[in-house]
């Protein structure tokens, strides 16, 4: 009788490993829009006030702001600073923060600050998202473990999270416009504060978010991703192209790189997971890249709640064609002058490594906001359990389309103690731009690739 009892607990264990998990209740989905936002975050303030309530967000783009690809004027320019957090007032608000964050004033308690603001709840989306996100809440499943999900499309998955890994789905898919071209920077800042830009143009389709699709016509594709650096001399012409499946244990990510001196495209099997970044100087991983990204099988995830953050929000400073690289990029960290950081509230993910996985990783804690499902903070642990790595996004509202996406990632590396930017276009003519016309799949394939890339 035991032996039966303990055959049928593991059958169904087994058979709910690998099947879909179902969605919410039409009931639960209902308190989307109303006491809910509708991506899930608590449309109501915090009890101190110091969260207000959420009423829509930015809806229109600010005065001055000359459109798509331009760099984007600060809609909140009469702001100043509440207070600012630094190492001699640490202990006040450490309850407030991240465990990384309270690392960061302890490695540079001299230069290390947080000016903190009025927060303003800008998150906002187009209303096609918000419909298409209340549909799904009823439709989506997990698949294989937690592995990809299914019937869900152009909207945040799960905005009712059940789970840590539908909570990390919800970043993973979040919204990003649909076709992104930028040119930007990236650097490795070391201790003495030395840097060298790498410049690259790139471009993504978000072929989850492309209107008036289907969830069938994905074919397991999330996005595809091109990327050709420009500078220096010595990585100029270099290409990598990207296809992200939404199942990656399914069917893994594929990539390509194009190599400028040989004129050729080769398979780059192993972009994923732990996988050093070559232009980060060994200071990010692949799936560090957008806080995190691809598959999620190598970790238990858990939901642990909800916390009130001080996190990067509302950052148009740190972008601004009027701060130079050489003003924003200090040893140690970005200058916390051009920084902008508020209350907000977001909800904790845990993921644990799995025992017989490998990454170089044990622990990693993401800290989401409410009302983007945008990783702010992510929190790394090293083989022994110690803290360290920190990446921060520095958030801010793209009001053309809308939708809230970082302005700059960085990464730190605490025991290194240097750090790398992603995102810089300060100093470009032009910024990010949704706005031009979406290509269609061949645009993006390896014979493309290298047609280009002999150009």
């Amino acid at each position: 009788m035991i032996k039966r009892r303990l055959m049928a607990v593991a059958v169904a264990l087994a058979f709910s490993a690998g099947s879909a998990v179902a969605a919410v209740s039409s009931q639960e989905a209902a308190k989307l829009g109303t006491t809910l936002t509708p991506f899930g975050a608590e449309k109501a303030g915090n009890a101190a006030g110091t969260i207000p309530a959420w009423t829509g967000g930015i809806t229109q783009a600010p005065a001055g702001y000359e459109g798509p690809g331009h760099h984007h004027v600060n809609p909140f320019p009469d702001d100043k600073p509440l207070f600012t957090i630094t190492a001699a007032n640490l202990s006040q608000y450490e309850a407030n923060l991240t465990p990384g964050q309270i690392a960061l004033f302890k490695a540079y308690p001299e230069t290390y600050q947080m000016p903190v603001y009025q927060t303003r709840r800008s998150g906002s989306a187009p209303q096609w998202v918000y419909d298409n996100t209340l549909k799904n809440a009823t439709s989506a499943k997990l698949v294989d473990g937690g592995n990809g999900f299914t019937d869900a499309f152009g909207g945040t998955p799960f905005p009712i999270p059940q789970s840590g890994v539908e909570a990390l789905w919800n970043h993973v898919a979040r919204y990003r416009g649909t076709y992104v071209v930028r040119r930007a920077s990236e650097v490795a800042v070391q201790r003495n504060g030395a840097y060298t830009l790498v410049t690259s143009q790139q471009e993504a389709l978000f072929k989850y978010y492309v209107q008036n699709g289907t969830f069938a016509g994905l074919n397991n594709i999330m996005f595809y991703y091109l990327s050709f650096t420009t500078s220096p001399a010595r990585l100029a012409g270099g290409a990598t192209l990207v296809h992200e499946t939404l199942d990656q244990v399914k069917e893994p990510r594929q990539a390509w790189a194009y190599n400028a001196g040989q004129r050729r495209v080769r398979r780059a099997p192993n972009l994923a997971y732990d996988t050093p970044i070559a232009a980060a100087d060994g200071l990010r991983t692949a799936d560090d890249t957008d806080m995190f990204n691809g598959a999620p099988d190598r970790y238990d995830w858990k939901l642990l709640g909800k916390k009130e953050i001080y996190i990067p929000y509302n950052n148009y400073k740190v972008t601004s064609p009027d701060v130079k690289y050489e003003d924003l990029l200090k040893p140690g960290h970005i200058n916390p002058a051009y920084t902008r950081n508020e209350l907000h509230r977001v909800w904790v993910v845990e993921g644990t490594l799995k025992s017989g996985s490998r990454h170089i990783y044990s622990k990693r804690t993401l800290f989401l906001d409410e009302d983007s499902w945008q990783a702010a903070v992510v929190d790394q642990y090293d083989g022994r359990g110690e803290l360290w790595r920190v990446s921060i996004a520095y958030l801010k509202n793209y009001y053309e389309l809308p939708t809230t996406w970082t302005a700059l990632d960085v990464f730190h590396d605490l025991q290194a103690r240097r750090y790398h930017v992603q995102n810089l276009d300060n100093e470009e003519n032009n910024t990010i731009d949704f706005s031009q016309a979406v290509p269609d799949d061949g645009y993006f394939k390896p014979a493309a690739l290298r047609r280009r890339g002999t150009r």
